[in-house]
């Protein structure tokens, strides 16, 4: 870890970076924001953790825990719940046996996570998989290709 984090720091230092490409070179890295380097960070570069953590809160591209290797994110808004997101995220919850307050699968193959709107109202209910946009989803479409996804896991992916 310290490895790849010293690489960040020299590169920060070369492109007399801000905190928010640091953090993003961290996230990269790692998948998410460990509050082991953050602190490394603070250290290193004189930096309290508070602004660090600031800066991370206040951004949603920020993670502070491991997130699976498929991530599938929800629409909520008001469109996508209307048609039905509601619905397709307990199909998910169940077709990944997640409880309420689980987002990501133990095998760390799958997380979940719902946010607030993605802003592609005329095509909902909107499920992002892998950063991939799906409008007009319907359950049989999403399960599908969540089975899809296990099976290439299956194969040796």
């Amino acid at each position: 870890m310290e490895q790849i984090l010293e690489k960040i720091l020299v590169e920060y230092r070369k492109s007399e970076g801000n905190i928010i490409s640091l953090l993003q070179d961290i996230e990269d890295s790692f998948g998410y924001l460990s509050e082991d380097a953050i602190n490394w960070f603070s250290k290193k570069l004189d930096i309290p953790a508070s602004r660090f953590f600031g800066v991370a809160t206040f951004y949603s591209q920020f993670h502070f825990k491991p997130r699976g290797r498929n991530v599938i994110t929800a629409c909520c808004g008001t469109a996508c719940h209307v048609k039905g997101s509601e619905r397709l995220i307990n199909g998910l919850r169940k077709e990944l046996n997640l409880s309420e307050d689980e987002d990501t699968t133990k095998n760390m193959e799958f997380t979940l996570e719902k946010v607030n709107c993605v802003g592609a109202c005329s095509i909902a209910p909107v499920i992002i998989i892998n950063k991939q946009v799906r409008g007009k989803t319907t359950s049989d479409k999403l399960l599908k290709e969540i089975k899809s996804l296990k099976g290439l896991k299956d194969e040796g992916n």
